[in-house]
C-alpha cells in the first residue's frame, strides 16, 4: 500500500479523505498537504454552498466519474472536510493527484 502524508482510507464502498479547503483561490487545484489533510485550493466563494459543489465537481473531473458518486460528509461550514468517494479504490484516487508538497 502507498504511503501518503494524509488521511485516508478506503471503505466498503470506496475511500474517505481528509480535506482542508481554500475557497476564493485563483484557480482550483490540490496544493498540497496541510496539517494531514489534503490541501485543495477552490475558485469559488464559501457562498451558499458554492466552495462545497465546486468541491465534488473538482474530485468528479479529476477522478472522470459522475459527481453522484462524490460528496462531502463533514464540514460544509468548515475548512476541514471529509470526502467521501464511492467506487474509487485509494491507489486509484492516489495516482490521480499531482506530486504533493507539505505545508503547515
Amino acid at each position: 500500500m502507498t504511503e501518503v502524508p494524509f488521511q485516508i482510507r478506503e471503505t466498503a464502498n470506496g475511500l474517505e479523505a481528509r480535506l482542508y479547503a481554500q475557497p476564493r483561490a485563483q484557480r482550483s487545484e490540490i496544493a498540497g498537504i496541510h496539517n494531514g489533510a489534503l490541501k485543495i485550493k477552490i475558485s469559488a466563494p464559501p457562498v451558499d454552498d458554492a466552495a462545497n459543489r465546486a468541491i465534488v465537481d473538482f474530485f468528479a473531473d479529476l477522478l472522470d466519474i459522475p459527481k453522484s458518486r462524490v460528496r462531502l460528509a463533514s464540514g460544509l461550514k468548515s475548512r476541514n472536510k471529509t470526502l467521501i468517494v464511492e467506487g474509487v479504490s485509494r491507489d486509484r484516487f492516489i495516482s490521480a493527484l499531482p506530486p504533493l508538497r507539505i505545508s503547515s
